[in-house]
């Protein structure tokens, strides 16, 4: 059986009512998107058991922690979750070395997951751990919070917007240490956030909620270039694209990164070298995507891909539209004028070439 996680969920609050129905990947992360009282928090609360819903079953990994229709409630001190709010909520009293001592020492040795010495290493907090929580940037706080859950042993590694409490150049500096644990550790995360470039960094699956429901569920690639959704609108739109790396121009100062499928395309990227055969994560914002009946090698850009046309809807703004692409299967998704549209007589299944302006590399 692979691994999975299944929650549905029905929880009514006044006039807030949650209604989900979610079939989560049972490894990486899962983000949990959308606005504030759209039901993200009210999702994690659920999993950890500090809420209760009146019709729900959870089911993490092949372990069932809940299902209202047997009575079954596993309470939230038997669940086997990492928790990380938006504040550290260190214990004052304690240095860094005993925060973190605190759940570990609760866990048998013979259950522990992650050792001291690893989640230091993975969270780059080894010189702190004589410091005390009020000497501690706000970065650095979260990071001693973050570990403090890995050391709990968890199976299931819940984080309600760990970024939202800190500046830019703070989120800057933890996302990194978010991306080493999905790389290195095979713990399932469910992550909310309203972020979307934060969710495209970091997520493998994403869940939109609207309103207490469920509107879209996927893996985020599929899911950022979907025109149904609200996803696609306004200037932030766009696709997260996930590649190897293939080779490198020194002279240049080139990247070479090679898209999946059998005939993958080729992105090249202005980027200090990387390690040959590495995975880059890359997000291309529709707004970059110009398209053209021809291939136009007398052009300055660098990444022309040939394409095919999926689907063209009307955009937010009325002089727009939007394009979902598909290039040897990996979506793409471009903004144009309903005059450019015209011109070209877009169509479903029309070949095209896109000109992709600028490549943002993720990480």
């Amino acid at each position: 059986m692979s691994a999975s996680i299944h929650a549905r969920l029905n929880l009514a609050r006044d006039a807030f009512t949650l209604d989900v129905d979610l079939h989560l990947p049972g490894r990486g992360i899962s983000a949990l998107f959308g606005h504030s009282g759209s039901g993200k928090t009210s999702c994690l609360r659920c999993l950890a058991g500090l809420e209760r819903a009146s019709d729900a079953y959870i089911e993490v990994n092949g372990e069932v922690w809940e299902d209202s229709s047997r009575g079954l409630f596993i309470p939230p001190h038997q669940r086997p979750v990492g928790y990380v709010f938006q504040e550290a909520s260190l214990f004052p009293h304690l240095s860094v070395r005993g925060n973190l001592e605190f759940g570990w020492r609760r866990i048998a040795a013979s259950e522990r997951k992650v050792s001291l010495e690893q989640a230091c290493q993975l969270l780059g907090i080894g010189h702190l751990l004589t410091r005390r929580p009020a000497t501690l940037s706000g970065g650095e706080a979260q990071r001693v919070g973050i570990a403090r859950a890995l050391l709990s042993s968890p199976r299931l590694l819940l984080m309600d917007e760990p970024l939202a409490a800190l500046d830019g150049p703070r989120k800057r500096e933890i996302l990194p240490y978010l991306e080493r644990l999905h790389d290195e550790l095979d713990i399932p995360v469910v992550y909310v956030s309203h972020a979307q470039d934060e969710v495209a960094r970091l997520a493998d699956h994403l869940v939109l909620l609207e309103q207490g429901q469920a509107t879209a569920s996927g893996p985020i690639g599929e899911t950022l270039a979907r025109l149904d959704l609200s996803l696609a609108q306004g200037e932030d739109a766009g696709v997260v694209l996930e590649g190897r790396v293939s080779g490198y121009d020194p002279h240049y100062e080139l990247l070479d990164l090679r898209l999946p499928g059998e005939h993958g395309p080729l992105l090249r990227i202005a980027h200090p070298p990387q390690a040959i055969g590495s995975s880059l994560r890359v997000k291309v914002q529709a707004r970059d995507v110009s398209l053209s009946l021809s291939q136009d090698s007398t052009s300055s850009i660098l990444n022309r891909l040939p394409v095919s046309v999926r689907e063209c809807r009307p955009a937010d703004n009325p002089a727009h539209v939007l394009v979902s692409l598909d290039a040897a299967g990996n979506a793409l998704l471009a903004r144009i004028t309903r005059f450019s549209a015209d011109q070209l007589g877009l169509h479903p299944g029309q070949a095209l070439w896109a000109q992709i302006k600028s490549v943002a590399l993720l990480g």
